[in-house]
């Protein structure tokens, strides 16, 4: 588990799995946060980002100012990880199936052929937080 504490509008947090070669990175650049899936044996920057997930709106959180806890917790196999703020689950990323859902449910592109993630929805599901959960503490 990797862990931050930050004020909103500047924040990075890397996380590498286990299993080479996936990375999550949550990063606040000011007005926002997002949380990126990210495979590193990419040759560029731009290609290694898989997917990316609105997390917040700096301007929508209740207190901007406060200080807060980003955390990135990986499954014990290492293909799925989830970011957590000040405890709460935000997003979540499954490297095997090439899925991720946040809370936001955005953004949503239309897929195109040849598209290896699916970007159609990030539409949350606490079916899948529940099952990762449950397997952390099994």
């Amino acid at each position: 588990m990797d862990s931050l504490t930050f004020t909103p509008g500047r924040a990075f947090l890397s996380s590498n799995s286990t299993a080479v070669p996936w990375t999550a990175v949550f990063e606040d650049e000011g007005n926002a946060g997002y949380f990126y899936a990210c495979d590193r044996s990419q040759e560029t920057h731009d290609h290694s980002i898989m997917d990316a997930m609105l997390i917040y709106n700096r301007t929508s959180l209740a207190n901007p100012t406060a200080e807060r806890l980003a955390t990135i917790q990986w499954s014990r196999d290492g293909q799925q990880c989830v970011l957590y703020l000040d405890g709460t689950a935000q997003a979540f990323i499954d490297f095997a199936t090439h899925t991720s859902f946040c809370r936001s449910d955005f953004p949503n592109y239309i897929q195109e052929q040849g598209d290896t993630w699916r970007k159609s929805t990030h539409a949350w599901d606490d079916a899948i937080l529940q099952r990762f959960e449950a397997a952390l503490y099994a």
